[in-house]
């Protein structure tokens, strides 16, 4: 059975400036069908590649696939969902199968606007998609769909999504097959060399408003550090990586996990050979402030921040002025271990003002992080967040969604006034950045890195894919009133979507209204024993503290 796997070419200016990134997916998807006994699997990256669609339909029709699958996040939802409509033009006998964490949860809306996507595969997909292959090539699809736990489907008027399949337990069996990729092609622009994006761990143990990792991945494991070192070894023996990303959430979650994939690397001697980042919390670096250097010494080289936003500080629940001075502490404390520092801004909150935007730029020269980056707010259309701003939101254009759009309008600003604030923070920064410290900074390894991810802001901003500059029209503060955004007017959220969102948020909110009754009745249970009850001296029963309070259920 012949299966083709395709990576939409999907574009926004954002992440893909610094370079040209691998799909770890795909690798990942083919290490656990081949030891499932598939071995004609095939790839086509049109990302990467820029593939038009007439010549993605050819390509397609050339390999004549039994099964045609994509991967989509948010923004690029609609080109994977252009790929499958390819597949049913120039492919018609292959089954077209969707998985990614946009069509995990958002799979009645992409089933309502795309009819001819035959299968979605929701969550992790190792298991789920090989289950399905060996049904599809043993010839019992879509006889047999119902049994196959983990995936959606159209039957007849109704979309049915079967219960949900368990995460993978053993982590440490995945073994991707880094060789489906043409690693050539894959560069990381500030040093010149191949990246990778490997993972220590799945899934987070935080529960975030805004984030979709703990609600895709459920569990929160970690794999054998070994194992994943095993990993980095053959993608820099065999495939010449010379940088690589994590690309856990947070990597250093379970610090001692981290501290042996760390002295792993070092064991093996590939920090001579390879670098690396990750993405990382404030709180991290403050608890480890003691083994930074040894981070550093394992080939950390660059970490990225998420700090405060002057808007969030305005709003109570992210008013902790202590959290300042712990920004400015983290990066010094990063800076004097020689990693490189990159922090994470997020505007354009419906408080945002000239003012506040003005704030971001003045924290983060203060700050000197070496980097900075201002990302746009964008609610997941999955997330609890989104459900909470829905009357807010007035763009439901998805391929918008790409953290470089003003998706979310503030009150106090036209969404013109808003990009033209961010870049002239960007311009700001990085003006003074370019002329007062990259050329005169340190020597050697920190020299060449900054200077190459100047080289990489420059290249995207001559040619306006930067921010999407050149999409939206933007050359500078002039353009401000002429921009267009080229927002879909005529996407909506499908009616099945916002069925399953109202049954959804109906169960949510007994289930609050039950947990609120229970917490009342234990709290007047506990009253009624405390007058009751006296020690054997005839003391009254003191709480903690030796109040005679129960403490609140905060």
């Amino acid at each position: 059975m012949r299966i083709l796997f395709v990576h939409p070419n999907y574009r926004s200016g954002g992440a893909e400036i610094a370079g040209t990134w691998p799909p770890a997916w795909v690798a990942y998807l083919t290490g656990s069908l081949r030891r499932a006994g598939f071995d004609d699997i095939h790839f086509i990256d049109a990302m990467t590649d820029n593939i038009a669609d007439e010549d993605l339909g050819r390509r397609m029709a050339a390999l004549d696939p039994d099964v045609v699958g994509v991967t989509a996040i948010t923004p690029s939802i609609y080109r994977a969902e252009d790929v499958l409509k390819l597949a049913q033009d120039h492919c018609p006998r292959a089954v077209r199968m969707m998985g990614g964490v946009h069509a995990t949860f958002m799979f009645k809306q992409v089933m309502s606007e795309a009819p001819w996507v035959d299968v979605i595969v929701r969550g992790e997909g190792e298991e789920i998609l090989t289950e399905l292959m060996l049904t599809i090539q043993d010839g019992r699809w879509p006889a047999d769909r119902h049994k196959i736990k983990g995936i959606a489907f159209t039957e007849g008027d109704q979309i049915v999504a079967t219960p949900a399949a368990s995460t993978v337990k053993d982590l440490d069996g995945i073994n991707p097959d880094w060789s489906i990729l043409e690693w050539e092609k894959y560069k990381y622009i500030p040093l010149n060399t191949r990246v990778a994006i490997p993972n220590l761990a799945r899934g987070c143990p935080f529960t975030c408003s805004f984030c979709s990792q703990w609600k895709f991945w459920r569990d929160y494991r970690v794999r054998d550090p070994k194992k994943v070192v095993d990993e980095i070894e053959d993608l820099v023996n065999n495939h010449q990586v010379g940088f690589f990303i994590l690309a856990d959430e947070e990597p250093t979650i379970n610090r001692r996990k981290f501290i042996e994939f760390c002295q792993e690397l070092i064991d093996r001697g590939l920090p001579d050979r390879v670098k690396w980042g990750i993405n990382t919390r404030v709180t991290d670096i403050y608890r480890d402030r003691e083994l930074l250097t040894f981070y550093r010494k394992a080939g950390l080289v660059h970490v990225s921040l998420g700090t405060e936003a002057a808007a969030q500080m305005k709003l109570d629940i992210f008013n902790k002025e202590t959290k300042v001075e712990e920004n400015k502490t983290a990066i010094k404390l990063l800076r004097d271990a020689d990693i490189l520092v990159e922090a994470q801004f997020i505007v354009g909150l419906d408080n945002e003002t000239p003012e506040t935007l003005n704030e971001t730029y003045k924290m983060a020269w203060d700050w000197q992080p070496d980097l900075a980056n201002w990302s746009m707010y964008t609610p997941w259309p999955f997330t609890p967040l989104f459900q909470e701003l829905k009357d807010q939101v007035e763009v439901f254009d998805f391929s918008r969604y790409n953290f470089v759009t003003p998706i979310m309008k503030p009150a106090a600003m036209t969404r013109d006034e808003l990009l033209d604030g961010v870049m002239n923070n960007y311009r700001r920064f990085y003006m003074k950045k370019a002329l007062f410290h990259y050329p005169w900074r340190g020597t050697g390894f920190r020299r060449r890195y900054l200077l190459g991810c100047l080289h990489a802001f420059l290249k995207a901003g001559f040619a306006r894919t930067f921010y999407d500059l050149g999409k939206v029209g933007y050359a500078g503060p002039q353009s401000k009133g002429r921009l267009d955004f080229h927002f879909d007017q005529t996407r909506t959220i499908a009616e099945a979507q916002m069925e399953d969102w109202d049954a959804s948020a109906d169960k949510a909110a007994r289930a609050a209204e039950r947990r609120e009754a229970l917490r009342a009745q234990g709290k007047e249970r506990a009253i009624e024993r405390a007058k009751d009850f006296r020690m054997p001296n005839g003391a009254e029963v003191k709480a903690c503290g030796g109040g005679s309070q129960q403490m609140e259920d905060v």
